[in-house]
């Protein structure tokens, strides 16, 4: 479904009886000027407050980290560990250190020290070292034991802000008279006109908008703006060449962007089990990813048309549909899980058209509209950034 600027639930609320509408407009424009925005859709809902939040839960985790410098009796016969989070743990775990075969058993947990039996199951001990990565596989409960202790997650609470996008149109009565080519009505051509600016300025603010540091809820003097995908996303930013990227490609060897790519897709994934199903990106890095496919390029004799795009890459970690938009800045990629993305009107307050008093031999009166960014769960996302420009 296209972006039609209101909520499908509730149509975007009544508007003000003194608002026209122009949802319909907006269906026309935004495949072509906004095609992040067209690609999200029309929200589920409104947004009920200018400071619009929303709950986040996550499940609990299944790995942890061994805070440990010193074994007894050494590093493979040792039965105390001590790990950054001994809450996460319970006596039944089964627990593999690392990518090692060894399995181990929590029999007792004490604050953060853990009593194990190593080698479980007749597994090959490993060398364990301070920083190594400790999976959960599951618990295994005694046959007529009394329920464990309840363990729960906390709910976190986000926020973002609304803005309001606003443009006036003003036409005198003898623009409107006279007789124009191509333009039936001066007045709703002007409001088409702008309303593609602000629809525009709407899809730039999704992804590089950011709210003031200080009372960021706006007053008299503090303009109230939104924060985007830019400023949203904080877990998962990644470079070429850092964190387990491989390094990027310069000038002649462009196709490096694949695998730093795909690097960048399974850190998401590994990090928050999420599956990427939307790239944006701008021009030059678009370029780049349709070179994914130059080397394996094919035209058989009869082949009249050259077509040179992927439109949609399936990677291991999921099959996202690339998106082209000319406010992603060159140097980036946008990795999106688009079902936590959600571009919401202020309730009553999606795009319209307000007729203002004239004041003499014109036409005047107001676009307006109010919308925030809801990116749930951010770490399913990720940016992908200081990539070759040149």
């Amino acid at each position: 479904m296209s972006f039609t600027g209101k909520s499908t639930f509730d149509a975007g609320a009544d508007l003000p009886e003194l608002m026209e509408d122009v949802a319909d407009i907006i269906g026309i424009i935004s495949p072509h000027e906004t095609p992040l925005l067209d690609h999200l859709g029309s929200p589920k809902r409104s947004a009920h407050s200018t400071i619009h939040e929303w709950i986040e839960d996550s499940l609990l985790p299944n790995t942890d980290t061994l805070n440990q410098s010193s074994f007894t009796p050494d590093p493979q016969n040792a039965t105390a560990l001590t790990v950054v989070n001994g809450s996460l743990f319970q006596p039944g775990d089964q627990v593999r250190p690392g990518t090692s075969a060894e399995i181990f058993l929590v029999t007792a947990v004490s604050g953060n020290t853990l009593t194990v039996i190593r080698g479980y199951g007749s597994t090959t001990k490993a060398t364990l070292t301070n920083g190594i990565a400790l999976t959960i596989f599951g618990n295994a409960a005694l046959e007529g034991d009394a329920a464990p202790a309840a363990r729960f997650s906390s709910r976190a609470r986000r926020q973002n802000y609304t803005q309001i996008f606003t443009a006036s149109v003003n036409v005198s009565g003898s623009m409107q008279a006279a007789r124009a080519h191509g333009i039936a009505d001066e007045v709703d051509f002007q409001k088409q006109e702008r309303l593609r600016e602000l629809l525009r300025d709407l899809e730039n603010c999704v992804i590089n908008g950011t709210a003031p540091a200080s009372n960021p809820q706006g007053s008299s003097t503090v303009r109230r703006t939104m924060n985007g995908l830019g400023k949203l996303i904080q877990t998962n930013i990644f470079q070429p060449d850092s964190g387990g990227i491989p390094a990027g490609g310069g000038a002649g060897s462009d196709e490096r962007t694949e695998p730093v790519l795909n690097a960048a897709l399974r850190k998401i994934w590994e990090q928050s089990s999420a599956r990427v199903d939307t790239i944006v990106c701008g021009g030059l890095q678009k370029r780049r990813i349709n070179q994914f496919i130059s080397s394996s390029r094919r035209f058989a004799p009869g082949d009249s048309a050259f077509r040179d795009q992927v439109s949609v890459y399936e990677s291991d970690f999921g099959i996202a549909r690339v998106i082209l938009s000319r406010w992603v800045p060159p140097d980036r990629l946008l990795l999106l899980d688009s079902s936590r993305i959600e571009v919401l009107p202020l309730s009553g307050r999606s795009f319209g058209f307000k007729p203002l008093a004239a004041t003499g031999d014109s036409t005047a009166g107001q676009l307006i509209g109010e919308y925030t960014l809801e990116c749930r769960n951010e770490n399913a996302h990720g940016i992908l950034k200081n990539l070759s420009v040149s």
